[in-house]
């Protein structure tokens, strides 16, 4: 085969190599609570105080905070984001939930059916869910343009290699696709621990589980 024609080869495939994704970012996600308006309402008497942008689109760290109060214990200060939910959902880590005494399951954001529930209280008020605690399942945020770089689909539970100082390969990473998403994988506070995360530590997909669960478009914006 002509020299330059193969040059023309390579160059092409080492182009596409290129200008496909090979690591994601990995956030920490601190223990947080989202509220519904009416929750906001009564426990700050009115709107939440943009503090800090998130790094997905129109999310937003609030100035206002609140105290959980579970059966055996209390965790005050904890973050409040924005924007106002249809539901509020309060999402800590398993050793959080020991702390509190509360028997908290592993969920998506968004699946708070027969979840348990928690208080609230501020320095105006108190509110009491009957549902909404859950420890945040593992997940990656993506826009359709990476999904296609990774091969990957919403809805896809993958294996994800932690890059840092005590490598962990992480399974049942949901993979979550939506365009008003920005390229990144969030784990708590736990697991970040556990794998010696730190800033700037990246992930590495290394496979694709065999089984998927389902998402809906409602359930996908969600952080």
């Amino acid at each position: 085969m002509d020299k330059t024609i193969i040059e023309k080869i390579v160059a092409l495939v080492m182009a596409e190599l290129a200008a496909k994704p090979t690591a994601i970012p990995v956030e920490l996600s601190a223990r947080h609570v989202h509220l519904a308006q009416a929750d906001i309402d009564a426990l700050f008497g009115g709107q939440l105080t943009p503090a800090k942008d998130l790094s997905q689109p129109g999310q937003f760290l609030s100035k206002e905070r609140v105290r959980l109060i579970g059966p055996r214990g209390v965790i005050d200060n904890v973050a409040v984001l924005g924007p106002a939910r249809p539901e509020s959902q309060v999402e800590i880590s398993l050793t959080d939930a020991r702390i509190l005494g509360i028997d908290t399951p592993i969920r998506q954001s968004g699946e708070i059916k027969d979840t348990p529930g928690i208080v609230l209280s501020s320095h105006k008020g108190i509110v009491g869910l009957d549902q909404g605690v859950i420890v945040a399942g593992r997940h990656i945020h993506m826009p359709a343009k990476d999904a296609a770089g990774f091969n990957v689909k919403d809805g896809d539970l993958i294996k994800v290699r932690m890059n840092s100082s005590r490598p962990v390969v992480m399974e049942d990473v949901l993979v979550r696709v939506n365009d008003q998403f920005n390229l990144a994988m969030h784990i708590d506070f736990d697991e970040g621990n556990a794998c010696g995360w730190k800033q700037g530590v990246p992930g590495t997909i290394v496979a694709k589980e065999p089984s998927t669960i389902a998402t809906n478009q409602e359930k996908v914006v969600e952080l």
